[in-house]
């Protein structure tokens, strides 16, 4: 009897080790959830194929560790229910060694709470504060946050003679979050937001917003949403004559918006990466292999112009697989552990550099201020 169960329990720790030895030798599970479709398709679009590419040309080039990477990725439809549901899925049914994404706040915070029990690394592609702050261990994010984007914006206000503007922001994670950090950022900068107007993510008319902008006190305008409804705003401001400046956020750094909003986008202002500008930067800017590069491979790929939301994604792959290589392998803590310490991350965002405190690794020098001009983005000095 006691041979039989030595015998019994030999035989579990050799398969024990045969699993280990094959989780070791087998491939890297990158998990992944973006929207790409539904009305954030803008976002998750550009970051699906990113990622794809990305996965087959790191395979193509031995791996990593000797491993190859295997991409389990899904489509939340921009539904932040179904970003959940997708997230449990990739955690115990796929059982993926980190998780990028999602795409929007709302999907990224629907699934924070099992990244957390799971302790599993995730590296999110939404922009909000909210995401890391206060400080979750096992979640990061690649997006400029919304309190840089409020700085860099109003900053620019100033420099223009501004100190009094209007708020437009919609009704969603990005536009809820946009708004609590510009009217932080305007106390602190000694401005005065003379209209505070919100609008649905849905909608397809915000003239009675900018008509209320247009008659107050305000010397500019700030927009604070993603979505397709910037560029009915920014067409609805070209029908109302509207002479104030018109600034928009990161939400807007694409030629995406652009082609939707047509001439209405012409002047428009916003900060945005330097991939939109890349080939503009300087042959010592420390950004511009980085990002020619991506911007090239994707064009070349896609037949499509280059997204900055596909940026993230691009940034938030290698960032991944830097801290795999630094980690050793895909224990969970230690990736996690590699990921909080980089220091000098050169990606197509910005040069990160996170800390316990900081999961986010970026300030506002990650940024660039541009303006559409005849239908491209120029960097404003």
């Amino acid at each position: 009897m006691k041979n039989n169960r030595r015998t019994f329990i030999a035989g579990i720790a050799l398969a024990s080790l045969a699993t280990a030895a094959i989780a070791a030798d087998g491939p890297i599970k990158i998990g992944a959830i973006v929207s790409a479709t539904g009305p954030a398709s803008f976002l998750g679009d550009p970051q699906q194929k990113t990622l794809e590419y990305y996965v087959a040309k790191i395979n193509a080039e031995g791996g990593v560790l000797g491993r190859k990477l295997s991409l389990v990725l899904y489509d939340d439809a921009s539904d932040a229910n179904k970003a959940n549901a997708f997230a449990r899925r990739l955690i115990i049914q796929d059982e993926v060694d980190i998780i990028l994404g999602a795409s929007s706040t709302g999907s990224t915070m629907a699934m924070v709470p099992q990244i957390d029990a799971a302790k599993i690394p995730n590296i999110s592609l939404a922009a909000a504060s909210v995401i890391v702050e206060p400080v979750k261990p096992f979640v990061f994010k690649m997006p400029h946050s919304d309190r840089m984007a409020a700085y860099k914006v109003l900053e620019d206000m100033k420099k223009r003679g501004f100190t009094q503007f209007a708020l437009l922001s919609d009704t969603g994670g990005f536009g809820k979050s946009g708004r609590t950090e510009t009217l932080k950022a305007a106390e602190a900068l000694g401005m005065k937001v003379v209209e505070d107007q919100t609008y649905g993510e849905k909608d397809t008319d915000m003239t009675p917003q900018l008509t209320r902008a247009k008659s107050s006190s305000a010397q500019a305008i700030l927009l604070f949403g993603t979505g397709q409804a910037p560029a009915i705003i920014a067409r609805n401001y070209q029908q109302l004559a509207i002479k104030q400046p018109l600034y928009t956020t990161h939400g807007q750094a694409s030629l995406e918006f652009v082609r939707i909003a047509g001439k209405a986008s012409e002047g428009v202002r916003m900060p945005s990466p330097a991939l939109l500008i890349a080939k503009a930067l300087p042959a010592n800017d420390p950004q511009r292999k980085v990002s020619v590069d991506y911007a090239t491979n994707y064009e070349t790929k896609f037949k499509s112009d280059v997204s900055t939301f596909g940026g993230y994604a691009h940034d938030a792959l290698y960032l991944a697989v830097d801290a795999i290589k630094r980690a050793g392998g895909t224990d969970k803590a230690k990736v996690r552990a590699a990921i909080e310490t980089t220091k000098g991350f050169v990606g197509v965002s910005g040069i990160y550099s996170m800390t316990a405190q900081d999961h986010m690794g970026l300030d506002n020098s990650a940024f660039r201020m541009v303006e559409i001009v005849n239908g491209a983005f120029k960097e404003v000095r």
